[in-house]
């Protein structure tokens, strides 16, 4: 734990994140903004300190990464719908939260596809975690990076969404241990937010 204490690149790079975040999540009607900059120094960031792994070829990280894109919203489906079957009150909060968060302008999407989307997996699996991975086991550094993960989600005040990113933190966390690859958790993550967003969504 000391050698991770003294990884300063880590330490701020995590510390920049939580003020970008805390900051994009302030103002709704400044999200998207705020977000598709904060997103794009956090890429810079990651690239400058961290390289960018990809060991697969194109046709293998475009099928795990559909296949796990596609799982992966099928399991937030069953948890959405035992909610709604059980009249959990989390119904309302991720109801709230489509309202406030998610893309409705042409431009949202493809801020969506070409920033938001490869930037949270280059700085939170490609950077963080991995630099974790140099101090710690592949389970504890996935446990830790998805807590990271979810901890700026904090920020936006509806700890569903928090809990979302913890879970899908550590989904994304096992694909990038296992395959290596960036590209794979990108189109994984890209399509599991075309359906959570456009194409099915919940609400």
């Amino acid at each position: 734990m000391k050698k991770l204490t003294t990884d300063f690149r880590l330490i701020i790079g995590l510390l920049l994140a939580h003020v970008l975040m805390y900051f994009t999540f302030q103002d709704k009607a400044v999200f998207w903004y705020i977000f598709t900059a904060s997103l794009l120094f956090l890429i810079s960031y990651s690239i400058l300190n961290e390289e960018v792994e990809d060991q697969l070829s194109f046709f293998s990280y475009i099928l795990y990464g559909a296949l796990s894109g596609i799982l992966l919203y099928g399991i937030f489906w069953v948890g959405n719908s035992l909610f709604e079957l059980l009249n959990l009150p989390f119904t309302k909060e991720i109801s709230k939260l489509y309202g406030r968060y998610s893309p409705t302008l042409l431009w949202h999407y493809i801020v969506l596809i070409l920033i938001a989307v490869p930037g949270e997996e280059i700085f939170w699996r490609g950077f963080v975690q991995k630099r974790l991975l140099k101090f710690t086991s592949i389970p504890a550094g996935i446990f830790l990076s998805s807590i990271l993960y979810a901890s700026v989600h904090l920020y936006s005040t509806h700890w569903i969404l928090a809990f979302a990113a913890f879970i899908a933190g550590i989904y994304w966390g096992f694909l990038y241990s296992w395959k290596k690859s960036m590209p794979l958790v990108i189109v994984s993550h890209l399509l599991f937010d075309l359906l959570l967003f456009l194409i099915f969504p919940f609400y």
